[in-house]
């Protein structure tokens, strides 16, 4: 096996003792197969894409098929090519087998199907992430590297065994995981994964079956938990893959997004549609706070988001009186009892504007067999497509099911509900008049963040109001393909001699139907947040309303959810467990599993934070901090922004600092300005808090000065005086 041309290990002079080869001599060996296996994997799965590449395109499902592999080879091949040597996390060493077990971002075996790294998801690899000396789980050793640059700047050693001790570990006071944390932030998430906690560990590896609530305070790793669950579960549960649904993760803003956005994919997982709940609902984009606090408790309400099924079914009547309908071959007659039948033809569940087309198609089969039961002869070429053709130029029948079952858009139904009071009161009979009059408004389109899970439940209960019309055109390119694959196999057969044989197979419908191109044939354009997803991950769940919650629901009829939060950082608060919270909204199913260790924030800045929460929330759940920074929190005068920020970029070549509460700080490359709630979700190395008592009173002012407070990972400093009304 051939050497590294340089080590792997890049350990500073201070550390000269762990580079002893009895320490080292084994990784090295095993970093060069490594190396080796990587190249060798890279290079077959370059092949392999190349010739899928060059293979024919084919149509239909052989084209889509060949596509989803270019697609998975490519996404594979960049995974691979995104690590070196550091996409080993480190090793274990088990009681009973002296041979190393190494851990890596994904599997790789050598030429021969020697196993080099076990995926960090896979059973054999969680004793790596969730041993503990009260539970070592057969484990002697274990030992975890910190890379920089693709070279190992340290590693840590742990012992569960005497045998695991002798010549096998180097030893230090501090850990790697308490060193990492003092590590310089940036405008990314950290790579955290070689890190990762028992605690943390079991509630990634925990099953997908009904609802999983990850309570925990500030800095406990709840959204690395929800990042590294949202990949384990696609590795682990195959009825989650993205075949099936696949998983949707929603997280509080898109400053949030942004600062996760690299996670998934250093996972593997290029997949995972990611979004906010603004982002479900187009008019999102631009919607405007409530201004209206009553207003927007109203809406609120999950019973107001399923007002609107009432809505729409106020639509649906078929008609009273009969109709004669005239055809080219006879008038019929269309009684009311005809129209209800046609009406109950719509299949539970359809949309109301797709549901459209069955009402047609049912009322076209109904005037069918009356012409046949009442012909006199004339009707003996009269097919369905036929007097389907006919019925559509009838405007009498069309103006009729117009106006008995409408095709209607979804904003034009809501904002009937905030311009029609009757109209409302007869959809959400629990109103009072004032409640109903306090909903009003003279613009019904200017579009607020409490309107959206009503525009989304209005979408979803509607359907796509073009389905019937795409449906129509569909069916006729379909016809128009039939009639060109029937003339080139008319072509086909006259050319065959005796006209027997496998040629004449061709005329078969079957045969026909498979050679005709669906990937030709006009389509929509495909909602992908829409759903339905088979799994859905929610990171500070604590914010989201009752109608919120609604939206998701829609789009996981599975009810498998990850749902994330701290009670302590809900806005309006949250006087409620999350079992009665999450019950009221329609889960079941409910387990819970607690962080109670906070590994971000140091103590000298939770000492400040925690009672600003308890003066609000006596109860909240405040995590102890592991570490200490030594840096004070520091407090002055607003005046002194600009300097404070100077001197520490000036200190600090590296990181990345925030400041928070002041619109008037222009953001640079290293120093974001946010609000306190675009902060939530995020860290940062200096966080400088411009006038926190400005933030609010009652529990909306105190959570925002706790969020801020707690995105500190180093330091903290409060400036006062900034002189804002």
């Amino acid at each position: 096996m051939p050497p590294l041309t340089t080590s792997v290990f890049d350990l500073p002079d201070r550390l000269s003792a762990k580079a002893a080869p009895e320490l080292v001599a084994g990784d090295e060996r095993h970093f060069a197969a490594i190396e080796e296996g990587l190249a060798q994997t890279i290079a077959e799965v370059s092949d392999r894409l190349d010739a899928a590449r060059r293979a024919p395109g084919g149509v239909g499902r052989e084209a889509m098929d060949r596509d989803a592999e270019i697609h998975r080879l490519t996404a594979r091949l960049r995974l691979l090519r995104r690590f070196g040597l550091d996409l080993c996390l480190g090793r274990v060493v088990l009681a009973d087998d002296p041979e190393p077990l190494y851990v890596g971002r994904f599997g790789l075996t050598d030429s021969t199907g020697r196993r080099l790294l076990v995926d960090w998801r896979s059973p054999a690899a969680e004793p790596f992430f969730a041993a503990t000396h009260a539970n070592p789980m057969g484990l002697a050793s274990r030992r975890r590297y910190r890379w920089n640059s693709g070279r190992i700047g340290d590693y840590w050693d742990e012992v569960f065994t005497v045998d695991g001790l002798e010549g096998h570990a180097a030893l230090d006071d501090q850990s790697a995981f308490i060193a990492s944390l003092a590590g310089n932030r940036s405008s990314r998430m950290r790579d955290v994964l070689g890190t990762i906690q028992a605690d943390q560990d079991a509630i990634i590896r925990a099953g997908s079956r009904g609802a999983l609530v990850v309570d925990g305070g500030p800095g406990t790793g709840k959204t690395v938990v929800a990042l590294h669950r949202t990949a384990h579960l696609l590795y682990a549960d195959p009825r989650l893959g993205h075949r099936r649904g696949g998983v949707l993760f929603v997280g509080p803003h898109r400053p949030y997004l942004s600062y996760v956005a690299d996670v998934l994919p250093s996972l593997g997982e290029e997949g995972v549609q990611t979004c906010t709940v603004r982002d479900l609902v187009a008019e999102g984009a631009t919607a405007q706070p409530e201004t209206d606090p009553e207003v927007a408790r109203l809406k609120s309400s999950a019973a107001l988001v399923k007002a609107i099924d009432a809505a729409v079914r106020l639509y649906e009547e078929p008609p009273a009186a009969g109709m004669t309908v005239s055809t080219h071959w006879a008038d019929v007659r269309l009684t009311p009892d005809d129209w209800a039948a046609a009406f109950d033809a719509v299949e539970p569940g359809t949309p109301h504007n797709e549901a459209r087309e069955q009402i047609w198609s049912e009322l076209v089969a109904i005037l069918l067999d009356k012409h046949l039961d009442e012909g006199d002869g004339d009707e003996d070429d009269l097919s369905p497509e036929l007097l389907n053709r006919s019925l559509r130029q009838n405007r009498e029948l069309v103006t009729a099911l117009d106006r008995a079952w409408p095709m209607l858009e979804a904003t034009d139904l809501v904002a009937d509900l905030w311009t029609v009071p009757a109209y409302l009161r007869a959809c959400a009979p629990w109103l009072s008049r004032e409640e109903a009059d306090r909903l009003r408004r003279a613009d019904a389109e200017r579009w607020t963040v409490s309107d959206l899970p009503l525009l989304d439940a209005a979408r979803h209960r509607l359907g796509d109001s073009g389905a019937s019309l795409r449906e129509r055109r569909r069916e006729a390119s379909v016809a128009a393909e039939r009639r060109r694959m029937a003339d080139v196999i008319d072509s086909v057969v006259a050319a065959d001699a005796d006209g027997e044989g496998a040629v004449t197979m061709l005329r078969g419908r079957d045969l026909q139907d498979s050679l005709i191109d669906e990937t030709a044939l006009p389509t929509a354009d495909r909602d992908l947040l829409a759903g339905p997803f088979a799994h859905v991950v929610v990171d500070e769940a604590q914010e989201l309303t009752d109608a919120e919650w609604q939206m998701l629901l829609q789009r996981c009829p599975s009810r498998s959810f990850t749902i994330v939060g701290d009670r302590a950082q809900a806005r309006d608060g949250f006087a409620e467990s999350w079992q009665e919270r999450l019950e009221r909204i329609g889960l079941d199913r409910i387990t819970m599993a607690s962080l109670s260790v906070n590994y971000r924030t140091p103590q000298e800045v939770m000492a400040e934070a925690e009672p600003v929460i308890r003066a609000a929330l006596p109860d909240a759940n405040v995590p102890a901090s592991v570490r200490s920074s030594g840096i004070p929190v520091v407090h002055g005068s607003a005046a002194e922004r600009d300097a404070v920020l100077e001197a520490w970029l000036a200190a600090h070549p590296e990181g990345i600092a925030c400041v928070i509460g002041d619109p008037t700080f222009r953001a640079t490359p290293r120093v974001r300005s946010l609000t306190p709630r675009l902060s939530k979700g995020l860290e940062f190395d200096l966080v400088v808090l411009v006038d926190p008592q400005e933030f609010g009173t009652g529990v909306a002012g105190a959570v925002d000065r706790y969020v801020a407070m707690t995105r500190a990972t180093q330091r903290l400093v409060v400036l006062t005086g900034a002189g804002r009304g």
